[in-house]
């Protein structure tokens, strides 16, 4: 399977892109500030045909760039329900000085437009796009439709650890060493806690998490370690 993962433009925020091999068809996670560029090089290195764009959840820093990567594919944006809304403005939540900071990074923002199709997910839902078995788990928290995506193959080069089988895309419900936060408009503590009980803990060890933020990490490492892990139990 190949996988690649770079940082956007801002908030160093993990695009992914996974296909079966070059020069097949391929999913886009996660495009967000400033990675249409970096993108494109992907796309034309490996030879690769985009088959959907998978969103992990509807925050800017996720999602800036999905208009325009779905509609230079041809393909439709996969969110969760309780997020589509946020597809709407994305930018609406954003406190003010963060605004002008990104305005002033990256200039005054366009009108915003929607992905022409946006497919809503549920959690429990299992997808098969650009010939893989993708699963759908509904971790809400960080916001209402925050979801982790799981691939049952192993990307080349991406963890030192044998036997994995599992790859899950976390977004951000769960990093190295840390979690999504809670505190932004949407965002519940409680539901944080249920999601890392109910949907991360049962995950098997040797699953390999490709985080929204930071370094690939796996759920055995993040049990023993992750403090935001320790005292719950399954």
């Amino acid at each position: 399977m190949l996988t690649v993962g770079f940082p956007a433009a801002a908030f160093a925020t993990n695009c992914y892109v996974l296909a079966p091999a070059a020069g097949e068809e391929c999913l886009i996670v996660d495009p967000g500030i400033g990675v249409e560029d970096r993108l494109a090089e992907v796309l034309r290195q490996h030879r690769l045909r985009p088959a959907a764009v998978l969103l992990t959840h509807g925050h800017v820093d996720h999602v800036s760039s999905v208009t325009p990567v779905c509609a230079a594919g041809g393909v439709a944006a996969y969110i969760h329900a309780d997020d589509h809304y946020r597809l709407k403005d994305p930018l609406g939540t954003l406190a003010p000085e963060l605004l002008a900071m990104l305005q002033q990074q990256f200039g005054p923002a366009a009108t915003w437009q929607e992905p022409s199709e946006v497919v809503d997910l549920a959690g429990g839902q299992r997808l098969t796009l650009a010939g893989m078995d993708i699963s759908v788990l509904h971790a809400p928290g960080h916001t209402e439709g925050s979801v982790m995506f799981g691939v049952p193959y192993v990307p080349d080069g991406t963890a030192d650890e044998a036997g994995v089988r599992t790859t899950m895309l976390s977004g951000d419900v769960l990093f190295a060493g840390s979690i999504g936060r809670t505190d932004l408009p949407g965002g519940d503590g409680a539901a944080m806690t249920r999601s890392l009980t109910d949907v991360v803990l049962p995950l098997p060890d040797d699953t390999l998490v490709l985080p929204g933020h930071g370094p690939a990490t796996t759920i055995a490492r993040e049990r023993a370690t992750n403090p935001y892990l320790q005292g719950l139990t399954q």
